[in-house]
């Protein structure tokens, strides 16, 4: 019949699923991340070491995390997600038995760092699938219900992690990820869709090089990268210094600097739940500068409060927690358009976005560290990569918006599968 449009295939995996497996694999990272942090004072004692030394656990494993971004994603392009998964999990299993077994804090920093090299399998890999099968609003909806559901997982492991210490030892925190990891496997194994076809062309070193010459000389993703970056490496950032401040100046137990941390990652996770009713009257990007705004909110309070004020726990987390909430405004806006001009090299670009990331993290903690005091780095750093935030905003903004998929006026978005 003429004039009639042609229907869409349906996706070999509904929304709902790809939400769900994709959140898996994104929480992956910061899980192990955060079940870990109650554990850094204890372990400065247990090795007889330094915070500096200890800081670096975390260090490396940021870079571990970012410089796999950059392997990973493009492989499972050539290879296909699955086999890619599978790999990089094995890394990530390896690296935890050894974390488990180190003698010494320098044998727990280089397997920290392997443990970030497998754990940087998730984030690329997950929205990797959420470009080959959706775009637009809907990929939009996805990001935002993955960062809902992710937001359980960072919010429960310090806690978790607080209480395994205090149980049974900061060793058995790393029976936690593996279990975590074999339950992964498990999932994409079974209930995970190949999205894409293996073609080795696609990881050819002169391919590669120029898919990521594109992607980098792409003024809309470089710049929507920074926003990611800034927005989100604060949070990263946040994790190798709040122990020390949470702990060592204001005073609390590892369980409580656990139950504490629900602050933040609640913060996000009410966040993620305001976005998802407000999407399909706003659409997902009028919400970031209302996001944006939130942040400099929160990076100016912690700025001017630190500054003139000893660290109490709530003029430290109700800042973080303010921050957190802005963030999950940013995120399903930017993280769709981030990735929406390269269908073809969708892994690729996922891995370079999250390289920016991982990498803002990297370096807010390096920075951190070389500032030694903790408050002072957190009253000066996380407000400076805010400001990154914004900055790259205004000039994105900036820029033609249609390539994103998204729309700045109210949309009807059709419930999900």
């Amino acid at each position: 019949m003429t004039g009639q449009a042609t229907p869409q295939p349906a996706p070999v995996m509904s929304e709902r699923r790809v939400s769900l497996i994709g959140a898996m694999l994104v929480a992956i990272g910061p899980v192990s991340m955060a079940l870990f942090t109650p554990a850094m004072p204890e372990i400065v004692h247990y090795f007889g070491t330094t915070e500096s030394a200890v800081k670096m656990t975390l260090s490396l494993y940021f870079a571990g995390f970012a410089i796999a971004q950059l392997v990973c994603g493009p492989l499972s392009d050539g290879f296909g997600r699955k086999p890619v998964v599978f790999a990089f999990m094995g890394i990530y299993l390896i690296a935890t038995v050894l974390s488990l077994l180190a003698p010494t804090v320098e044998m727990l920093v280089g397997a920290r760092f392997l443990q970030g090299v497998g754990a940087a399998v998730g984030w690329s890999v997950a929205r990797a699938v959420v470009r080959d099968l959706f775009t637009s609003e809907r990929s939009a909806r996805i990001m935002n219900l993955m960062g809902l559901i992710l937001a359980v997982g960072p919010a429960m492991s310090p806690t978790i992690g607080g209480l395994v210490l205090e149980l049974a030892g900061w060793h058995a925190i790393f029976f936690v990820m593996l279990a975590a990891a074999f339950a992964i496997m498990l999932v994409v194994r079974f209930a995970m869709v190949e999205t894409v076809q293996r073609d080795l062309s696609r990881i050819a070193p002169r391919a590669l090089l120029q898919s990521y010459g594109t992607i980098l000389s792409t003024p809309y993703f470089v710049l929507a990268s920074l926003i990611l970056a800034g927005a989100v490496g604060s949070i990263y950032t946040q994790a190798t210094i709040l122990p020390f401040i949470l702990m060592e100046r204001v005073g609390l137990t590892p369980s409580q600097f656990g139950a504490g941390m629900l602050m933040q990652s609640g913060s996000y996770l009410a966040g993620s739940l305001v976005v998802r009713a407000l999407l399909p009257r706003f659409g997902a990007l009028r919400l970031v500068p209302v996001g944006l705004a939130l942040v400099l909110v929160g990076c100016a309070a912690l700025a001017i409060g630190l500054h003139i004020l000893p660290p109490t726990f709530l003029n430290v987390m109700g800042p973080v927690g303010f921050n957190a909430f802005g963030v999950a405004f940013v995120m399903p806006a930017i993280s769709t358009a981030v990735l929406a001009p390269f269908p073809r090299t969708a892994g690729a670009a996922s891995s370079m976005s999250g390289f920016f990331q991982m990498g803002g993290g990297l370096v807010g903690g390096i920075v951190c560290a070389l500032m030694g005091d903790p408050v002072s780095a957190m009253a000066t750093v996380i407000p400076a990569m805010g400001l990154v935030a914004v900055v790259s905003w205004l000039c994105w903004s900036r820029l033609s918006v249609p390539a994103a998929g998204l729309v700045v006026t109210p949309v009807a978005v059709a419930p999900a599968e």
